[in-house]
């Protein structure tokens, strides 16, 4: 089966012909100032011949440049599309030629997280905040990146570039209550009051509030927040369902219900197969304990 491309970072490559002209075009100027000296007439010549070259080059580079953000956006496109594969074959070039450039982190990282590999994916946006801070998208994936990687501390200094935001809220809570680390004590409080204005968010902030209550062994509850959620399911895409699916599953082991997490962990794998869900499914199902349950009638809360 073919890979699919790489992202990964190496030293970025320049214009080594719009340099040599340029370069080419102050000699040529340094040389017309020289015969303009000793009273050559000939020195328009090296004069226009120079100024030609410069806005060869100024031309060239900004064909070049408009190339380069034309690609980036198509990435980013790719991305907002779901196809991750197309997504991962613009930006990889990029990458490889100009790692340092917060643009090509800020997309790049967008692409590694939602690809699984939230690891580089902070490592880019990190590179990227520090020009970019005020991006919606790259403080939300990278306080994301930082709960799915288990650094709950990193995610909430993360999340102070954007505190406000709904979307850094979600995923402020999903580190609290799920990643090592995590203050459960404040994940659970956020959870009531965490947005709910779209099915996505809705469903996350459903599924989040399913294992807030978990932590408190309310099976009832559990199981009714995570009907709320799946019945917003219609209207997500596959990746968003495959990632709720994990969170869903987190929710179940957490309750006791080992066969019924498993199964869940199970069904967001194939639900989109090479995204953040497919990957964090996989590795909480590899991690899961051996043997079955499920709670008892013991573990719900009394009516007293």
């Amino acid at each position: 089966m073919e890979k699919p491309a790489v992202l990964k970072a190496s030293t970025p490559g320049g214009h080594p012909i719009i340099r040599a002209v340029w370069l080419g075009a102050f000699i040529l100027l340094v040389l017309a100032a020289l015969l303009f000296e000793i009273g050559a007439f000939s020195y328009p010549i090296p004069a226009v011949t120079a100024v030609a070259w410069l806005v060869a080059g100024l031309v060239a580079y900004g064909v070049r440049h408009a190339r380069f953000l034309g690609t980036l956006a198509g990435g980013e496109r790719a991305l907002r599309s779901g196809d991750l594969p197309a997504a991962r074959a613009v930006i990889a070039p990029l990458v490889d030629r100009f790692p340092n450039i917060p643009a090509v982190q800020r997309v790049a990282g967008l692409v590694l997280y939602a690809s699984g590999d939230p690891l580089s994916a902070a490592a880019m946006l990190e590179g990227a905040a520090r020009s970019l801070a005020d991006d919606k998208d790259l403080v939300v994936t990278l306080v994301a990146a930082y709960a799915a990687l288990n650094k709950a501390g990193d995610a909430r200094r993360a999340a102070t570039l954007r505190p406000d935001d709904p979307d850094v809220r979600l995923a402020l809570a999903w580190a609290e209550l799920v990643a090592l680390g995590g203050d459960r004590e404040r994940g659970t409080a956020m959870a009531p009051s965490l947005p709910a204005d779209t099915p996505a968010r809705a469903a996350m902030a459903a599924t989040l509030q399913a294992i807030a209550a978990a932590e408190r062994h309310d099976a009832a509850t559990v199981r009714a927040r995570l009907r709320d959620a799946e019945d917003r399911y219609v209207l997500l895409a596959d990746d968003e369902r495959a990632f709720l699916g994990y969170l869903g599953g987190v929710a179940l082991r957490e309750l006791g219900a080992i066969d019924d997490a498993r199964s869940t962990f199970t069904l967001a794998m194939e639900a989109a197969p090479g995204t953040i869900g497919e990957a964090l499914a996989r590795r909480e199902r590899a991690h899961m304990p051996s043997g079955s349950g499920s709670p008892s009638v013991s573990d719900q809360p009394s009516s007293d």
